[in-house]
């Protein structure tokens, strides 16, 4: 279901402060392409745009919407920054040893330092959520509550993310310049909607759980002119599980059962994750994020397959799981509805790395 909002004034009907991109501007003959026609995005387009895909991103890998909004400001300037306009890296993620993809050479913290290039905006998000999950310094950073977006910024420059002395002060600013705080609540998106409307003086209809982020691919799409009205779309057809608490027990001929707060279905012969994404109104690439697998896995008859995020740790009363034989701890994270991530902070484990019958899992 798509509800314009009309005649919206994104920026002129209230005043921001200036937020200037980490990286600064280079001479435009070292652009990977011509930068001269890009038209500069407002905040407020910037943070739309991009809203939706922070939520996703917090609600797969635990790391709060808020916080990954404000790094990408900070970093990328709005999205008007060098790195973000010709590499589509909205995080000023740097190379590193593990990367196998195409690099660009940019001045920051030396004339040469190597920068990650993207596919896309959405490839950057997402690099951004692994970086962090990925990354044994930042594992700490987890233990804080998804709404202390306080300490998330002040764990980030304690782990070394930015060289600026003053980073968790500048990313704590922005947050609550931008009331990005309330993205990491329940149902932020809309909280964060009605909010914008309401400070720009306009109505929106009330809007469904899910929502639609726009691709970075029509970016300039709503840049200029077409920037006052800005098309906002909505999906009114996505699975609301919470209301399986209430009235439902039953989808599309799937049981749903829960586990640990998370609602799941068992698979049949012959399913695939793009046969029960589109029974449930989920994209494929979304519900495989649920279950920790990537394209092109498919699952088997009689495997656990969740649709909704899985939660950080164990809510139940057990804290260990001792391993049967042929269990791994992707299995037991399925078992528990514990996202595989999480399960192996939480253990210290390696991805690749093999448990053995009677081993002790921590749980929680």
């Amino acid at each position: 279901m798509l509800i314009r909002v009309c005649t919206i004034l994104l920026f002129s009907l209230f005043s921001v402060v200036a937020v200037k991109a980490q990286v600064a501007e280079p001479e435009k003959d070292k652009a990977l392409e011509s930068v001269a026609e890009w038209v500069k995005l407002t905040p407020e387009e910037y943070i739309y745009r991009w809203r939706a895909t922070a939520v996703d991103n917090m609600e797969v890998y635990g790391i709060p919407a808020s916080i990954t909004m404000a790094q990408a400001i900070l970093e990328s300037g709005f999205g008007n920054g060098y790195l973000a306009r010709v590499a589509n890296n909205h995080f000023c993620i740097k190379c590193k040893k593990s990367w196998t993809g195409r690099t660009i050479t940019h001045a920051d913290d030396r004339p040469d330092d190597c920068f990650r290039v993207y596919d896309s905006a959405e490839e950057s998000f997402a690099d951004h959520a692994d970086f962090l999950c990925s990354g044994e310094r930042y594992d700490f950073l987890f233990s804080y509550d998804i709404t202390d977006y306080k300490s998330w910024a002040k764990g980030l420059k304690k782990a070394g993310y930015a060289t600026a002395e003053d980073y968790a002060e500048r990313l704590i600013s922005v947050v609550e310049r931008y009331n990005l705080s309330l993205l990491d609540q329940k149902g932020g998106i809309a909280l964060y909607d009605e909010y914008l409307a309401d400070k720009l003086g306009v109505k929106i209809e009330p809007v469904a759980k899910e929502s639609v982020s726009v691709s970075q691919d029509t970016a300039n799409e709503t840049s200029g002119a077409e920037s006052a009205n800005l098309r906002i779309a909505y999906s009114d057809r996505g699975v609301d599980p919470n209301n399986y608490r209430v009235t439902i027990n039953s989808h599309a001929g799937y049981n749903v059962y829960r586990t640990n707060g998370t609602f799941y279905v068992i698979a049949n012969e012959g399913d695939t994750y793009e046969r029960i994404g589109e029974l449930f109104e989920l994209s494929p690439k979304l519900l495989r994020r649920f279950n920790d697998v990537k394209k092109p896995a498919q699952p088997v008859a009689n495997d656990i397959i969740y649709i909704e995020p899985k939660m950080a740790s164990w809510d139940g009363e057990e804290m260990l799981h001792t391993v049967t034989a042929g269990e791994t701890l992707y299995s037991i994270s399925q078992m528990y509805g514990i996202r595989l991530k999480s399960l192996i902070r939480l253990n210290k484990a390696c991805k690749g790395k093999d448990i053995v019958e009677g081993q002790t899992i921590r749980l929680r």
